[in-house]
């Protein structure tokens, strides 16, 4: 517990989790509150009506983004250079000092991750869901009992996402390449979207499975996937990689 409680001061403590916190609630409503707002044209307009079934969940998957920012930046901090004022190390050194098991230190590393990214997906999902609420008025979507799976889906890919980050952190020892690459993936240009165009195989990487616990229509899905395989496949693929770091971890210099 103490370690947990170390490692979760630490984040606290890391300006750029503040941001990702920042990032991830921000982004998503802003879009919700976009979407919404033309939907809500559309429907003055006429009865054409609203394929609303996704509203604030679609956004929701794009404010990931601040979980993986989190997670990189958890990992990655451990390994920068301070200055030469503060003796030139890192804090890698003092933290392998303070808990000597390895394996203790990163599994408290990634319990504070997880918490973490939880409780942001939460304020995330309750902020954007009251943007699309207030902006919709009347043409909101019911809340029903399908929204509870759902929501917990979303909290399940946020925690997941941020641990994919943070154990290809733990890999490369460096936070530029894992943020720039899975940033990119999330909020640019989707390469794993783009594959599911050549082989439905991709439908099956992490993200792209992940996202089937809580939308429900995926544009031009090459696959069917159901909320409970999305989310063993996705449970899967962060298994595997986080026993790749902790392996790799464990038997390398610090």
């Amino acid at each position: 517990m103490r370690a947990l409680a170390a490692e979760t001061s630490k984040l606290a403590s890391l300006p750029a989790v503040w941001i990702a916190t920042a990032a991830g609630v921000v982004v998503p409503g802003v879009i919700a509150a976009i979407t919404a707002s033309a939907a809500l044209g559309a429907i003055d307009r006429g009865p054409a009506a609203i394929a609303a079934i996704d509203t604030g969940y679609q956004e929701l998957a794009f404010g990931v983004v601040g979980a993986i920012i989190l997670g990189v930046v958890a990992v990655s901090s451990e390994y920068v250079t301070e200055s030469a004022d503060s003796g030139g190390g890192r804090q890698i050194t003092t933290s392998l000092t303070a808990v000597p098991s390895r394996l203790r230190f990163l599994l408290a590393k990634l319990s504070a991750i997880a918490i973490s990214s939880a409780m942001l997906a939460i304020t995330a999902a309750v902020t954007t869901m009251g943007v699309v609420r207030v902006v919709l008025g009347e043409h909101a979507p019911a809340l029903g009992a399908d929204d509870v799976p759902r929501l917990a889906g979303v909290a399940c890919y946020w925690v997941y996402s941020a641990l994919l980050a943070a154990g290809i952190t733990v890999l490369t020892r460096h936070g530029v390449v894992p943020l720039a690459v899975l940033i990119a993936n999330t909020s640019v240009v989707s390469v794993t979207y783009l594959l599911t165009k050549i082989t439905p195989l991709a439908n099956y990487l992490p993200d792209m499975a992940g996202v089937r616990m809580f939308i429900r229509k995926l544009a031009d899905s090459t696959a069917e996937i159901s909320p409970l395989t999305g989310g063993l496949v996705m449970t899967a693929w962060v298994t595997v990689l986080l026993v790749t770091a902790a392996i790799s971890f464990t038997r390398r210099d610090a």
